[in-house]
This record gives structure tokens, C-alpha cells and sequence, in this order.
């Protein structure tokens, strides 16, 4: 199923008049690479309407959600019109209720998708002149099914709200409280009202069998009334589920059982039928429980931050609701404590544990900004070195944070809502069992009816060829195969979370562990994203002062990492000398900058820029230069001012540490292929792969060059595509999956990845890998199993297996692939016992996806 969106090309890029603007060109790259996007084009605009974006997509493959996210990442935005909303409901504790509620919500009229999981999660997309969040939570009311918290997000792709951009309600907040559902999550006895009335249910079967069998002098309507009883408290919320289910026009599990329990008091065996509705509640309240388990591991990432935060205002501490944070505020944080805020250090020095956010197994050593003001400008451009998330934890020292994020938009706030949705969306495995069931249901109801006529043509009365069918119905339900997958990625996401490894769905924990290749970004992934100046060379009578005045005063308006170690060593070198101004920065993406220094035009990039696009070749001098640069495996940078070379810098960047290790684990993990690409010169690249570990490095790419490096090896196998998420977003587009590091502390790096590892460590992508395989094994464990008893039982069950044993095998088999799903959550990388960061003895060794909740 292909839907089709339509969106006007203004209000997708606000400030873009029309479709030949390059930012389009970069949306239409981005999205059009992804798998589940059929096509991407311009509608052109006619008279007074303006073009169009047209995006064909597979909805149950990439979700409006995640082209919202997408799209926010490019700088662009989807038009206000569409709603959309995620709340954390009660009253869902099982897949196949989470399915009842996505068919009911999609009937609405305006509702574009649906979503739920047997987390308690439910997103909806919707059209607001057509629906309104009140139609919808009165919807779930009638579900029995209750909003109570959550983050509910209505309008744009900046997370807007009732129309207000940068409105929220977070976590925390109530929504739809006022409908009071007993039937719901929690009911009457509280959280475990399904279980209790399951064991009612069994107590009361027990006294039945007990009379009927030992007390042959007791009148026979008493153990009557006990199966009766039995069959109320069991058969409760089977009864709403089959209702609900009837209203849609679908006959599934729940109805099958009444049919078979009903059939079961029709023949007078009533034990036998209260048995059935016995095991079938109590199966349903045990997996309702074990699937709370990974539920309640996604809720305790919420539950990280604190409540209160203690900051200086009018030259007082006072301790408020981190609610009423605001940014520039100054958070003051005592030994032991976990921080309120996302912010940067202003004063004192400590080590804080960042396992929570990052999944870094050892504590990380802060210190102050040098500029604060400059660091307030631009927070994003923060050394890591300062900076600091809600949610850690500090060491022994007392520390001062200025906030840069209120709550809602921290790094944890943001991880706990994409866990959320992610759970929501569907693997190709889940998607396959879904078309399954749609052709075997009918199927097996198909057999059941010609089973009810067996009597014609076997010599047995019809009572047996009415049991024998109900006894197949109850054996056929695809129950454990429904649950199979969902559980597993539930499992399997909130592990990954926990450790630092934020994994957007299904569909890219299951390719990940699928994965034969991946193409690595050199600047920021395999080295640290901190070069520094090595070689300053004037030509042609320049000073190095003069050369380095100009580059800083231009490179000081960039954010690019080159930029930065131009600006920061170029500031030292100069010493006190009062600086150049630069002014009309433009970033020619891929190759370098231009901007204007004294009124004269200023490019500073890679050669291969200069001599295309209007720009003057270099002369021989700067040609030289750069050649000596490159044989020494220098990233070089030409400065020319007005029609003049000045001269070249070389810079050089740190492999990071670990990095070899790291593609090492990769290898033993079957990533037989790894490469890296990089827009430096080859003979740079080559370097830096010799050092790291890798035998293949292309250099000399561009962006859209590596956008076809990426589809021809996308062409050959799967494969990954790993770097920062910002100027790599284009060819993480199209990879199989692509792989964002250092996510917690970029915006766009956690928008554009299908996996985000919030640390900037390479050691975590083996866990995620390993992770990943993990999980798929899982999944084929969980369907081999549940197709093995459907298969085995159907037949036993034609041959005369009662009822009472096909229930207790069914629902043994729903609960087998359930607690084998929740062992995800107890995973860790094999290479945990080869590593350990603490010294002290006894001290546990712990893999880079130990997170703090371990």
C-alpha cells in the first residue's frame, strides 16, 4: 500500500519561494533514498498555487512520523495541518489489544495512521480540519482505554503545539483523565485486576471440581453455579476484546475462545469450558505482566532526571520544577547529584557518569567553558569536554550548568520519546506475520466449517464433530505468532536505549543484525573530529601571520570541524594581534566557504574547488603546496583574498581511540566488508584507514558522490552508513540503515539516523550490531515456535486432542515466546568479558552497553 503526500514547497521550507532552490534538492536527496519512499518529485505550481513536494510512501515501512523527523532534520517542516500525538495509555496490555485499538482508531475519518504497542503507546497522525485530539481520546474512552500521560505533539515537525510552535505537554502531564474505564490497564483491584480475576477464575474452577467430584452428597446446581462463576471472572475481558473485535468485523482469538467455551457449556461440559477460559485469561494476565517488564525498563529512562533543580536567581538559591527551567538559567549541582538540565559546565570541575544518556561505561571528566559567552551563542559548537546531560549523574566535585535545553527538549527527554515511537513501528518480519495471519485466519475458519459437518460424512454424533471443531479453532489461533515479533523489538530497543543506542523501530533493529557492509565517514567517526594545525604555508611573500589572520577571522563564522581547529590554533599562534572581522559567511558544502574580509572576497576550501564553478585555478605555487601537504597525509586548505593565494594549511586528525578495536569486534561480528569515505584526498584517507584497521578508503568525494558510492554498494549488499548525521545525512539516506554518533549533543545527528549512538565511541556500534543479531535470532526462535505448535496442534487436535490440553499448549507457547523475547533485556556484547574500565578489584566488568539502569 502506497499513500501519497502532498505538501506545499513554502511551507515545507519556510523562506524558499519555489522548487529550484538547492534546499529542495537536499530534501528530495535525503527522502528519496530511504526504503518504504516509492517516489519523490516536484509538482510544479500553476496561476497563484505554489509547487508542490510529492512524497509516494509505504506507510507500514516508513511511518509520516519518521518523514516528519526526516524533514525536520533538513530544515524543513510539515505544514501545520497534520497533527500528530504519542501518548502513554492504559487499558492496553497485550498485542493483539494494541491491534484491536489500531483498527478501531483507523476508522476514524482525518486519522492518516495509527500506532500502538502492547507497551501502552499509542501515536496518531491525523488531519486537523477533520479530527481534533478530544475525538480521539473520546475514542479510546470507548476502548476502555485511558490517556494518562505522555507527550502529545500536534502540528509541525519542530514538535508544536495547539498551533504555538515550541508548545508541549511532556511527560508527566494528564490527558483524558476525566474518563473513568475500571475495565482499563489498571481496573477496579488495580494494576493486576486481570490476573486476580484469572485466579478467581481457576480458585473457583478448583471448588467446582472439588464438589462435583468429592462431595457426592452436594446438589448438583452448586458445582453448576461454581463453573458459571468461573466463566464470568474468566471469560471478562475476553468478552470486551471479542465485542470490540465483532464492532471491526473481525473474528480473532478472543471470540474463537468464547465460540469454543460457549460450545463447551452447549454440550454440558462446563469444567471443560471454565478449564478453557481459566488458561486463557491466566496466559493473557502473564503475558499482560512479562510484557510490563519491558515497559517498565522504557519508563525508568524517564524517570532518570530529577524532579527539582536548585538554581541562582536575583543573587539567591532557590530549588524549583525542572518544568520551570528556562535557558541561560544557572543550575548548581552537589557531589552524587544527577543533573536537571542539558547545559555546559560555567564553574567547577568533576566527573560525571553519562551512563544513563550514552551508555558509557566510566565516568567522563568535565571542566568550564573558556567562553562562556561565546558558548551561550552557540551551544551546539561545545567541546564535549563541557558539556553535560539531564539525567547523569555527578561525581565528587560541585559543579555549575548553565541550562541550554529546557526539559522536554534534553537529550533524555528526546531519547525517551523516539524509544516510544519506535516501539510502534513495525519490522519486516512483524509486517510478513501480519499478511500470514490475514490468508491463514480464513483459512482455518474455512476448516472449521467443514469440520462442523464431519458428522455427515463420519458415522459420530454431532456433539464430537461440534468439539473437534472448537478444539481446532482454539489450536489454530495464531496467538504466539502474533506476539513473536512485537515482543522481541520491544525488548530489544528498550536494551538498546538503556545502553546508549537509540534504534528508530523494527525495521532497522532487524537490518542492522543483518548487515554484511558498512561505509564510514572519516572526520568525526574514525578519528576524533579534532584536528589541529601541523603545517601553515605562505607563498608568494605572505607571512604566516597574514595567512592565519585571514583564515581565522573567516573560519571563526563556521561550525565545520575543520573550521573550528583553523579558529582555535590559528588564535593561538597569532597570540594577542587584534583579529580580522569577516562577514557574509557561504558554505559551499563539500568543498569550503567564502566570505568577505576588508570588502574583498575570501574562499578557503579544498583545491579542487578553486577552478570550477567560476572560481579562478590555483596558481602553481598553492598547487604545489598542497601536493607536498598530501604526501605527508595532511588535510589541506587553500586561503586565497581577492584574486591572490595566499597559501595553504595543513591539519591533522587523531584516529580515535579504540577505533581499531572496534572494527575488529565489527569483523568477528560478520561485517566482512568495511570502508571508509571521505572527502579528503585519497592519499589522507589511505593514511587514516591503515591506521584504524581498513582496507578499503575512497577519497576525493564530494556529497553527492558519496550518495553514489553508498547506492552501488547498497546494490551489491546491505549496508550501513556511519557518521555524524549531519553533513553525511544525504548518504545515510540511502544505506540500508544509517548511523549517527555523538547523537545526544546534535539535534540533527537523532532526526536524520534509523540508529543513533548517543556516544561519540565507537565501541558502542559493536554492542548495536551484536545487539541487533541478537535480537533477529530471537525472532526467528519466536516464529519457528509458533508456527511448530500451530502446526503440530491442528493435526492432534483433528485426531481427537481435547480442548483443555490444545489451551494449555496454546498458551504456553504465547508465554515460551514472550519470556524468550524479554531475555534481550538481560543482553550483553561478548565482548564484555574481554574488557573492563575499573581498576579496583572485584570491581564488575562492564560492556559499553552497560547503561545506568544495569
Amino acid at each position: 500500500m502506497t499513500n501519497k503526500l502532498s505538501l506545499d514547497i513554502p511551507v515545507v521550507l519556510p523562506g524558499v519561494p519555489d522548487a529550484a532552490d538547492a534546499c529542495v534538492g537536499r530534501l528530495i536527496d535525503e527522502l528519496q533514498g530511504r526504503a518504504g519512499i516509492d517516489k519523490v518529485h516536484v509538482r510544479p505550481g500553476e496561476g497563484s498555487s505554489p509547487a508542490q513536494l510529492c512524497i509516494h510512501y509505504d506507510p507500514d515501512v516508513l511511518p509520516l512520523a519518521r518523514i516528519r523527523e526526516i524533514t525536520q532534520a533538513a530544515g524543513a517542516k510539515i505544514t501545520e495541518r497534520f497533527g500528530h500525538v504519542q501518548w502513554q495509555v492504559e487499558g492496553i496490555g497485550h498485542q493483539r489489544r494494541a491491534q484491536t485499538v489500531i483498527d478501531s482508531l483507523r476508522t476514524l475519518p482525518g486519522v492518516l495512521e495509527a500506532a500502538a504497542s502492547a507497551a501502552g503507546v499509542v501515536h496518531v497522525e491525523f488531519d486537523r480540519e477533520r479530527l481534533t485530539e478530544q475525538s480521539l481520546t473520546s475514542a479510546l474512552a470507548r476502548l476502555g482505554v485511558t490517556v494518562v500521560a505522555g507527550m502529545v505533539k500536534t502540528g509541525s515537525g519542530d514538535h508544536a503545539g495547539h498551533g504555538e510552535p515550541g508548545h508541549r505537554h511532556e511527560t508527566g502531564e494528564d490527558h483524558g483523565q476525566e474518563h473513568d474505564h475500571p475495565h482499563g490497564h489498571g481496573g477496579w483491584l488495580g494494576p493486576n485486576t486481570e490476573l486476580i480475576f484469572a485466579l478467581a477464575c481457576g480458585a473457583l474452577l478448583g471448588i467446582g471440581f472439588a464438589v462435583e467430584k468429592l462431595l457426592g452428597d452436594a446438589p448438583g446446581w452448586l458445582p453448576v453455579a461454581c463453573y458459571i462463576l468461573a466463566y464470568i471472572f474468566g471469560g471478562f475481558y475476553t468478552l470486551r476484546e471479542a465485542l470490540d473485535n465483532l464492532r471491526l468485523k473481525r473474528f480473532e482469538i478472543d471470540t474463537l475462545m468464547l465460540v469454543a467455551a460457549a460450545g463447551a457449556a452447549a454440550l454440558g461440559s462446563w469444567m471443560e469450558g471454565a478449564l478453557l477460559l481459566f488458561l486463557f485469561s491466566l496466559g493473557h494476565a502473564l503475558e499482560h505482566y512479562a510484557m510490563g517488564r519491558a515497559k517498565r525498563a522504557i519508563e525508568a529512562l524517564a524517570a532518570l532526571a530529577p524532579d527539582t533543580a536548585m538554581v541562582r536567581r536575583d543573587g539567591q538559591t532557590v530549588e524549583i520544577a525542572v518544568e520551570e527551567l528556562v535557558v541561560g538559567d544557572i543550575v548548581q549541582v552537589r557531589p552524587n547529584e544527577r543533573l536537571p538540565a542539558d547545559g555546559f559546565l560555567v564553574n567547577g570541575s568533576s566527573s560525571i557518569n553519562q551512563a544513563p544518556v550514552t551508555g558509557e561505561s566510566i565516568p567522563v571528566d568535565k571542566r568550564p567553558v573558556p567562553d562562556a559567552a561565546a558558548a551561550r551563542i552557540r551551544p551546539d559548537t561545545v567541546d564535549a569536554v563541557s558539556r553535560a546531560f539531564a539525567g547523569t549523574i555527578n561525581g565528587a566535585g560541585a559543579i555549575e550548568i548553565e541550562v541550554t535545553r529546557r526539559s522536554g527538549d534534553s537529550a533524555l527527554a528526546r531519547v525517551v520519546r523516539m524509544v516510544s515511537e519506535a516501539e510502534t513501528r513495525k519490522s519486516p518480519t512483524q509486517r510478513f506475520t501480519d499478511k500470514f495471519e490475514r490468508i491463514f485466519v480464513p483459512a482455518i475458519l474455512a476448516l472449521v466449517v467443514i469440520l462442523l459437518f464431519a458428522w455427515v460424512v463420519v458415522d459420530e454424533p454431532f456433539r464430537d464433530s461440534f468439539y473437534r471443531a472448537m478444539a481446532v479453532l482454539v489450536a489454530a489461533s495464531p496467538c504466539a505468532l502474533a506476539i513473536a515479533t512485537p515482543s522481541a523489538v520491544l525488548s530489544g530497543i528498550a536494551r538498546a536505549a538503556r545502553g546508549g543506542v537509540l534504534i528508530k523501530g523494527g525495521a532497522p533493529l532487524e537490518e542492522l543484525g543483518s548487515l554484511s557492509a558498512m561505509a564510514f565517514d572519516k572526520t568525526g567517526t574514525l578519528t576524533e573530529g579534532r584536528p589541529r594545525i601541523t603545517d601553515v604555508v605562505p607563498i608568494d611573500g605572505v607571512t604566516d601571520e597574514e595567512l592565519l589572520a585571514v583564515a581565522v577571522a573567516v573560519e571563526s563564522l563556521s561550525d565545520h570541524p575543520l573550521a573550528a581547529a583553523i579558529a582555535r590554533d590559528g588564535r593561538e599562534r597569532l597570540g594577542a594581534k587584534p583579529p580580522l572581522v569577516a562577514a557574509d559567511l557561504e558554505n559551499l558544502i563539500g568543498r569550503g566557504v567564502r566570505a568577505r574580509v576588508d570588502g574583498e572576497t575570501v574562499w578557503i576550501g579544498k583545491a579542487e574547488m578553486f577552478g570550477t564553478d567560476g572560481v579562478p585555478p590555483l596558481s602553481g605555487a598553492a598547487q604545489a603546496a598542497i601536493d607536498r601537504l598530501r604526501e605527508a597525509g595532511r588535510t589541506s586548505m587553500v586561503v586565497r583574498r581577492g584574486e591572490r593565494d595566499l597559501g595553504a594549511i595543513g591539519l591533522l586528525d587523531t584516529p580515535r581511540t579504540g577505533a581499531r578495536q572496534a572494527l575488529q569486534q565489527l569483523r568477528g561480528l560478520g561485517i566482512t566488508r568495511m570502508i571508509m569515505i571521505s572527502g579528503d584526498h585519497k592519499n589522507v584517507a589511505r593514511a587514516v584507514a591503515a591506521e584504524v584497521g581498513l582496507d578499503e578508503a575512497w577519497g576525493d568525494l564530494m556529497p553527492e558522490d558519496k550518495v553514489q558510492a553508498i547506492r552501488k554498494l547498497r546494490e551489491q549488499t546491505k549496508v550501513a552508513m556511519v557518521g555524524d548525521g549531519v553533513n553525511d545525512a544525504p548518504a545515510m539516506a540511502n544505506a540500508t540503515v544509517g548511523i549517527a554518533m555523538g547523537a545526544a549533543g546534535s539535534d540533527v545527528a537523532l532526526e536524520t539516523a534509523d540508529v543513533a549512538l548517543m556516544a561519540d565511541d565507537l565501541m558502542h556500534l559493536p554492542f548495536a550490531v551484536g545487539l541487533s543479531r541478537h535480537t533477529r535470532a530471537v525472532i526467528r526462535q519466536n516464529v519457528v515456535v509458533s508456527l511448530g505448535i500451530v502446526a503440530v496442534l491442528v493435526p492432534a487436535t483433528i485426531m481427537g486432542l481435547g480442548i483443555g490440553v490444545a489451551v494449555a499448549v496454546h498458551e504456553g507457547s504465547t508465554l515460551l515466546v514472550v519470556f524468550n523475547a524479554l531475555r534481550l533485556l538481560a543482553y550483553r556484547t561478548p565482548a564484555a568479558s574481554q574488557r573492563g574500565h575499573c581498576t579496583m578489584p572485584g570491581a564488575r566488568r562492564r560492556s559499553p552497553g552497560d547503561g545506568g539502569l544495569a
